[in-house]
């Protein structure tokens, strides 16, 4: 039967984020730990009659075409796979926040991965990450989902117990962050704050959820310029004062969320700060 799926790309966050150091080709190695959240994007593939891969998305200035980590992440499959290249149309519907520090486009990229294989079952398990890796650095995470310890450049992944279940309050700022910039000023013998990560690990082992939440950190919220760290500390603020057990930045940012243990008040929060900011979502742990 020829292919065809739709499949949910699911956003993540990063509990912890710390740089441990620069490697000699340039990129860091990263201590992480990253978490699933029930916020997705919606994707429909399907087999088409002409050539090539296309991309449409509900969002006008994403790339249509082969430059889509969704259209990347399908080649590379049927590359690895020797299969030959079938004309696939991939449709994205998106409601993760774009340049969010939540992974959407890795995401999106995992899940085409995910439904192919499925499909086909031509490759392993361990060569399906391999595939995510040459896509981007946070697709092997992405295809596995839930809580884990990635390391590396972000591929060396380890399973963790699962957070507790517990609600995210997720707000984006009206501005994006570059990510290369970020890299740029963080010199990794100068970081003075770095997140407890086998402090972090042993909460949720005890399945402490404030243990877990105290713990929270990121460092590149240290090298964020002054005028958006004053954004940032205004949104978490609120957050704590509706109750958030802990707030941190994810990814290189500039999205805050704030870790609460019931529904009631993280749907306060989300109200309040929805009102401010139109990229504002309440998002339950998956």
């Amino acid at each position: 039967m020829p292919f065809s799926a739709e499949v949910f790309a699911y956003a993540k966050l990063n509990l912890t984020l710390d740089v441990t150091a620069r490697r000699p080709d340039g990129y860091h190695d990263l201590c992480m730990v990253m978490q699933t959240v029930a916020l997705w994007d919606t994707i429909q593939m399907k087999e088409t009659q002409t050539s090539g891969i296309q991309v449409q998305t509900n969002v006008s200035f994403l790339p249509s075409d082969e430059k889509n980590l969704a259209a990347v992440a399908a080649r590379r499959y049927f590359e690895a796979a020797g299969l030959p290249l079938p004309g696939l149309q991939i449709h994205i519907e998106k409601r993760i926040p774009i340049c969010a520090g939540m992974g959407g486009g890795s995401s999106d990229g995992a899940a085409v991965l995910r439904a192919l294989n499925q499909h086909y079952g031509a490759l392993s398990s361990q060569q399906l990450q391999e595939v995510g890796e040459s896509v981007g650095a946070d697709v092997p995470y992405c295809i596995c989902g839930g809580t884990m310890l990635a390391q590396g450049k972000g591929e060396q992944l380890r399973r963790l117990p699962a957070l507790p279940t517990c609600y995210f309050v997720i707000c984006k700022p009206r501005f994006s962050i570059s990510t290369p910039v970020l890299f740029s000023r963080l010199h990794v013998g100068k970081i003075r704050c770095r997140p407890d990560t086998p402090g972090i690990i042993e909460a949720l082992e005890a399945a402490d959820l404030e243990g877990v939440a105290r713990r929270m950190y990121n460092v590149f919220e240290s090298v964020l310029e002054p005028s958006r760290q004053e954004v940032l500390q205004q949104i978490r603020s609120v957050l704590l004062d509706y109750g958030a057990l802990g707030v941190s930045m994810s990814g290189t940012g500039p999205s805050m969320f704030g870790l609460f243990s019931n529904r009631e008040t993280a749907e306060a929060a989300f109200r309040v700060l929805k009102e401010q900011y139109q990229e504002c979502f309440l998002a339950q742990s998956v």
